[in-house]
């Protein structure tokens, strides 16, 4: 590819060229679920974005050359009680929770990560890093627990920026008698009779949350890595904890050089929550109708998460699924009794998804294509997002020929407002939602009073 990537790198706050610490190994670690409960819709966000980032570097460097490493959290105070509350084993929580993650990342069309590491089959090496931390004068045990502690080091925040108080505020900090300070937290904590647990030099208990994933990136990539992802929400404590623990046991600046963090999601315009009854779970959108009154594709999904920027928030409305489904309905329609030759991806489509996941520069290149009719280019840079990889004959068409002129109408209206009010990114996304219905718009001046006008046909 000529095109350089770029990555905003939450760490630095900047954009930087991406710059491997070995193209031959590329190394990318995600943070995945806690399988307590099926996930939801805020967590489909994380594994779609980062599921294109790694097609993309697989795409650069080749495939043999990228590892994505996304662990699966099986030891957690939230499973143990969700466990205790449905009257099942750990086990059997865990396992049947885990298999529907499983069926419902596959389709949204994720690839499989290239190691899923189990937080319960990373223990030793979990004992190893606290140890070292002890050693390090970087920790302490203490009743039964062992604390990091966090005036050891002197640049702990880094990541978050944040100051004492609000750092304090953020991490819920625990009162106790065997901390030294109220920021320390927990690296092993003791389990009770009936809770999950491993001997110890500390005695009998488990892991504290944060050093799951230290230990889990250490094994698979290495003491130091190329990026860490996440949601926005681990930035702190979790992220910021994971780096404390790993640099101050290895000794490094670092523990990736680059972190990224998509934005949060709220749905119909509201923060999403059990107690609004608008928590919505991914495998609910994909299976049953409550959501919009229907079940929805997985290409659906994906296509109306891809349309809003990864750092920025999202708000996961019916209307946005049914504009992709639309969307996704005439794309298919152009794919039929075609089949796809090998070549180049658009140059335009490449740029724009180097420079930072630019995801809707991406699929507004995606609409072009589809304007131009290019089958083969669509379909290739399409796959690249993960997209288009249905039959196409699985896909009804009639609902994308029936054009509706209101509603039409409607988004050229939005649109107008969106540009008189100099809110171009606002218009440049209703103009694709318009182009990915079939519809051809015209701007002019009106001679007599200067304002623009559009007119639109179907082509």
């Amino acid at each position: 590819m000529a095109a350089v990537l770029k990555l905003y790198n939450t760490l630095t706050r900047e954009r930087e060229n991406f710059a491997p610490i070995d193209p031959s190994r590329v190394r990318l670690y995600v943070c995945g679920p806690t399988v307590y409960d099926f996930a939801h819709i805020g967590n489909a966000r994380p594994l779609i974005v980062f599921d294109v980032l790694y097609r993309l570097l697989r795409e650069i460097y080749g495939r043999k050359h990228v590892k994505y490493v996304r662990n699966i959290t099986d030891v957690d105070d939230k499973i143990n009680a969700r466990a205790a509350e449905r009257g099942v084993s750990i086990r059997e929580l865990t396992e049947g929770t885990n298999a529907v993650f499983q069926q419902d990342v596959s389709d949204l069309n994720c690839l499989p990560p290239d190691v899923q590491p189990r937080a319960t089959e990373h223990i030793f090496e979990m004992i190893a890093i606290v140890q070292k931390l002890i050693d390090n004068g970087h920790a302490y045990a203490s009743d039964g627990h062992v604390l990091f502690d966090v005036p050891s080091m002197a640049d702990y925040g880094k990541l978050s920026r944040r100051s004492l108080d609000d750092m304090v505020a953020g991490a819920r900090v625990e009162v106790a008698p065997y901390k030294k300070g109220e920021m320390d937290f927990v690296l092993w904590k003791p389990s009770k009779e009936g809770e999950p647990g491993w001997d110890s030099p500390w005695g009998f208990g488990r892991p504290g949350w944060h050093l799951e994933c230290s230990a889990m990136s250490h094994k698979h990539l290495g003491e130091v890595f190329d990026i860490h992802g996440g949601g926005i929400d681990l930035v702190f404590p979790h992220h910021e904890n994971e780096i404390a623990q790993t640099r101050c046991a290895f000794g490094h600046d670092v523990m990736a050089n680059v972190w990224m963090h998509n934005g949060f999601l709220q749905v119909e315009g509201e923060k999403m929550s059990k107690s609004l009854g608008n928590f919505v779970t991914i495998h609910e959108l994909l299976h049953e109708d409550k959501f919009g009154g229907r079940a929805w594709k997985g290409d659906v999904l994906r296509l109306a998460m891809l349309r809003s920027h990864y750092r920025q928030p999202i708000d996961w409305t019916v209307k946005a699924l049914e504009e992709a489904e639309k969307t996704l309905q005439r794309w298919y329609a152009l794919l039929r009794d075609k089949k796809p030759a090998p070549g180049a991806l658009a140059e335009p489509f490449v740029e724009a998804l180097c420079d930072d996941l630019n995801t809707p520069g991406a699929i507004s290149e995606l609409h072009q294509l589809a304007k131009a009719g290019d089958a083969d280019a669509l379909l290739r840079a399409a796959n690249l997002l993960g997209l288009l990889h249905d039959d196409p004959a699985a896909w009804d068409g009639k609902a994308s020929a029936d054009i509706d002129a209101a509603e039409v109408e409607k988004l050229i209206g939005e649109r107008l407002a969106a540009r008189r009010a100099k809110n171009f990114a606002e218009s440049d996304r209703l103009r694709d939602v318009l182009v990915g219905m079939g519809i051809k718009l015209m701007d002019a001046r009106n001679k007599q009073t200067g304002e623009l006008e559009t007119t639109w046909e179907v082509g």
